[in-house]
């Protein structure tokens, strides 16, 4: 007889959930959007600059969180309803904890929800949320090698974010080799470079989010 390892059933429990997820989503006709990233690429200041280049579009956030409500605070201060979720060492979200985190928000009520991961590139690749669309952002201090050290996540996003292209006279980042590493591993991502504190490449970001709320969540379909 076949034993199944304790990791097939983990994620084998956690997909069920996601689609679950997926399902109520779709329902409330809310695209929902997981970010995924290290720690200091610029996970909140993208959510808080989401949330001004969409207005009056309805956003909601999802923070994850190792411990505290820092970024969640941050977040409220933009007038959005938002849920934080401290996994207590967790290094990812799973979907049983959004799935408890969505009883506090007005899904009906929102066109997007916007669920900031725990900060890692390695543990959020495999856990499935239920989300419509997996971004990545990497930000120049971090180094142009990042897809080649982290591969998965890269390889599996709807899009990939370049923050902090502000710093780039002051950084040895070769954009270019980033460019080719993602285009290599993923062809099908789309591809922004921003700074966050600029505004310089927001509105590109934000008319490619705008494609996917205009189209509804019949139209999104990466996660499954």
């Amino acid at each position: 007889m076949r034993q199944i390892p304790v990791i097939e059933n983990v994620l084998s429990a956690n997909d069920a959930i996601a689609l679950e997820n997926r399902e109520r989503f779709d329902r409330a006709g809310v695209v929902v959007v997981n970010l995924m990233a290290s720690p200091g690429a610029g996970k909140t200041s993208l959510v808080l600059r989401t949330i001004e280049a969409l207005r009056p579009l309805r956003v909601g956030v999802v923070e994850g969180d190792v411990a505290s409500r820092v970024d969640a605070d941050r977040v409220a201060g933009a007038g959005v309803p938002v849920v934080q979720i401290n996994t207590g060492g967790g290094c990812h979200l799973d979907a049983p904890m959004l799935r408890a985190a969505i009883q506090e928000l007005p899904l009906a009520q929102l066109d997007l929800l916007l669920v900031e991961n725990v900060g890692n590139l390695i543990c959020p690749a495999a856990f499935r949320l239920g989300e419509h669309l997996q971004v990545v952002i990497a930000s120049l201090p971090e180094g142009d090698d990042k897809p080649l050290k982290y591969p998965a996540l890269f390889a599996q996003a709807d899009a990939v974010v370049v923050n902090k292209i502000d710093l780039a006279p002051h950084l040895d980042f070769d954009r270019q080799a980033f460019r080719r590493l993602v285009t290599g591993l993923n062809p099908r991502a789309a591809l922004f470079e921003l700074s966050c504190r600029t505004g310089e490449g927001l509105s590109d970001w934000a008319a490619w989010l705008r494609r996917f709320l205009n189209r509804g969540t019949g139209g999104v379909g990466h996660v499954e």
